[in-house]
C-alpha cells in the first residue's frame, strides 16, 4: 500500500512538456543540490590536469575568463553551465592546492583520464594517471578527511563541504571518450573491442555504484560523444574514403562503436536502478545533443565543423592549441582564430564556449536524459 500511495503521489507530481520538440517530465518541486562531486576525463576538467602537471597556456580561456584556467576550451565547459543553472559555483579541482572553495563540491575530473587503469606513462599516450578508481579513490579519502577535520573544528569551515551535504548532493560521471579512442589507436579487433567495451562499462558501474554508502539522491551519468566528427578525427584520417564517412560527413565506424559503448552503459544504467533503489540515476544521452549540433551546425551560426579554432593542423605538420612548433623550418604558435564563437571545435577536440553552451541547454532540461527530467527535478525517485 505505502509504495501504491508513493506512486500516485509521484505521479500527481509529474506533468508532461515538450523541449525542444521532445516529451520532458517536469515535478512540482525543484531539487536543492547543495555540491556537485564530478568525475570524468577533459570535458569536464575544470582545471586538475593543468594542476597535476602543466599549466595550460594561453589563448584557452581568452573568451569568458579572459584567462587560462586550466580548461580545455577558450571558456566554460558544460559543467560549468550546469553548475550556474542549479546556482553554484564553478567546481574547484581537487587536484588543485591554490584559491579552492569545496564548500559546494569538488571536481575529480582530469584532462587524458579513462575509465581503465593504463599501463602506460602520460607522457607515451596522454592517458591520465587519475583514472576513474583514482578518483574514486580521491573522493572517499575527501569524504573521510572532511568528517575528520568537521569533527575536530568548532564551526563550519567557509571553504569546507558541509558533512550532511554528501547525501544530498549530485554526483556527476563524464568518462569514456578516452578509452574508446585508445581501442581506435591500437585497433584492436572488433571482437576485443566489443569484449573491452563491456569490461568498460563495468568498471564504470562499479564507480558508479561507490557513493552509495551516502544514499545519495542522483547519479547524472552522460554517454560518450560522437568521436567521429571530432575534426582531430577526420585530421588524421587524410582524405578518406567515402564510404567509410556517415552523416554529418563523420567517420561512421567511430561513431558505431561509440554508440555501441552507450549502449551497454544505457543497459547497466537500467540494472544499476534495480541495485540502488534509493537514488535517481539518470542516463544522459550527450551524443545526441553533440551529435545533432554537428548536422545543425548552420542553424546555430557555426561555420564548417571539421575546422579548428585554436591550434594547426595542415597534413602531416601539427602545432597544439597554445604550443610552439618548427614547421618547414618556421617557428609556428598554436593561436586561436578571431571569432571562436563561430566555430564548434577548440582545438580539434574539445568544444568552444559557445557551442558547450548550446550543448548543456539541450541536455538540463532533460530532452537527452532518461527518465526524461530536468536536472533541477531529477532526484526524485519512488521508494518502497
Amino acid at each position: 500500500m505505502k509504495m501504491v500511495k508513493l506512486f500516485v503521489a509521484g505521479f500527481l507530481a509529474l506533468r508532461v512538456v515538450r523541449v525542444g520538440g521532445k516529451e520532458v517530465i517536469n515535478t512540482s518541486s525543484p531539487c536543492d543540490f547543495p555540491a556537485i562531486y564530478n568525475f570524468g576525463d577533459s570535458n569536464s576538467d575544470t582545471g586538475g590536469i593543468s594542476a597535476a602537471f602543466y599549466g595550460f597556456a594561453a589563448p584557452t580561456g581568452e573568451t569568458f575568463f579572459h584567462r587560462p584556467v586550466g580548461r580545455a576550451s577558450d571558456g566554460r565547459l558544460v559543467i560549468d553551465f550546469i553548475a550556474s543553472h542549479l546556482g553554484l559555483p564553478f567546481l574547484s579541482p581537487y587536484l588543485d592546492s591554490l584559491d579552492s572553495n569545496f564548500s559546494h563540491g569538488a571536481n575529480f575530473s582530469t584532462g587524458g583520464s579513462t575509465i581503465r587503469p593504463s599501463n602506460v606513462s602520460m607522457s607515451a599516450n596522454g592517458v591520465s594517471p587519475f583514472s576513474l578508481d583514482v578518483q574514486i579513490a580521491q573522493f572517499n579519502q575527501f569524504k573521510s578527511r572532511t568528517t575528520s577535520l568537521s569533527n575536530q573544528a568548532k564551526k563550519q569551515h567557509d571553504r569546507f563541504p558541509s558533512v550532511d551535504d554528501f547525501p544530498k548532493a549530485l554526483y556527476m560521471f563524464d568518462i569514456g571518450q578516452n578509452d574508446v579512442s585508445v581501442g581506435f589507436r591500437n585497433m584492436i579487433d572488433n571482437e576485443q573491442l566489443q569484449a573491452d567495451i563491456k569490461d568498460m562499462i563495468h568498471q564504470l558501474a562499479t564507480a558508479v555504484r561507490a557513493p552509495a554508502e551516502a544514499v545519495s539522491r542522483l547519479r547524472w551519468a552522460h554517454n560518450t560523444g560522437p568521436i567521429g566528427c571530432l575534426p582531430m578525427t577526420l585530421k588524421f584520417i587524410p582524405n578518406p574514403i567515402p564510404r567509410l564517412l556517415g552523416e554529418h560527413s563523420c567517420v561512421k565506424y567511430q561513431n558505431d562503436v561509440a554508440r555501441q559503448f552507450n549502449k551497454v552503459l544505457n543497459q547497466q544504467v537500467i540494472q544499476l536502478r534495480t541495485e540502488l533503489p534509493l537514488s535517481a540515476i539518470a542516463y544522459v544521452d550527450v551524443f545526441s545533443a553533440k551529435y545533432q549540433l554537428f548536422g545543425r551546425a548552420k542553424e546555430h551560426g557555426f561555420g564548417n565543423t571539421a575546422n579548428i579554432c585554436c591550434g594547426y593542423f595542415e597534413d602531416k605538420s601539427q602545432v597544439w592549441c597554445g604550443q610552439r612548433a618548427n614547421v618547414n623550418g618556421t617557428e609556428l604558435f598554436g593561436g586561436s582564430c578571431e571569432d571562436p564563437s563561430s566555430y564548434v571545435s577548440w582545438d580539434g577536440v574539445h568544444y568552444t564556449d559557445a557551442a558547450n553552451h548550446l550543448i548543456a541547454a539541450q541536455i538540463i532540461y532533460g530532452s537527452y536524459s532518461d527518465p526524461p527530467v530536468p536536472i533541477k527535478r531529477s532526484c526524485h525517485t519512488i521508494q518502497a
